[in-house]
């Protein structure tokens, strides 16, 4: 369930994260090798236990269970942690992770205390990020 919240995750992510500013995507598997993949016409699929991505230079599988790390790089060799970019003291929307709009909060803590356990996706002006509550 874990790994699965981590794809669907870094799935959204690369959709609402300036990924502009983030060219690569980086791969890690549990025994270190790395595979780095540019984000240009990126698609990520799951079937079952398997992560099938595809961009315009070919295809690429990971088993899930295999699967350490997934990160956004500006260089293709140094992965980089996308920052926040929601201010926790402003007002904020809050989705599920099939777009519905789960209401409007006066804070990222109100947000935060009226959603349950689960992953979801705030929004705040220009803004998105995801967010999941354990």
């Amino acid at each position: 369930m874990k790994r699965s919240l981590f794809v669907i995750a870094a799935m959204l992510c690369a959709f609402f994260a300036q990924a502009a500013d983030y060219p690569y995507l980086v791969f890690t598997n549990t025994a270190g090798t790395t595979t780095v993949m540019s984000v240009s016409s990126l698609t990520m699929t799951v079937s079952g236990t398997s992560l099938q991505v595809t961009n315009t230079d070919g295809t690429t599988s990971f088993t899930l269970t295999g699967l350490a790390n997934m990160q956004f790089s500006k260089d293709g060799s140094t992965v980089s942690a996308i920052e926040n970019v929601i201010d926790a003291g402003a007002a904020v929307e809050v989705f599920s992770m099939t777009g519905i709009s789960l209401g409007h909060y006066n804070t990222l803590l109100e947000a935060v205390s009226a959603t349950g356990t689960g992953a979801y996706v705030v929004k705040q002006g220009a803004n998105t990020q995801t967010m999941v509550i354990k």
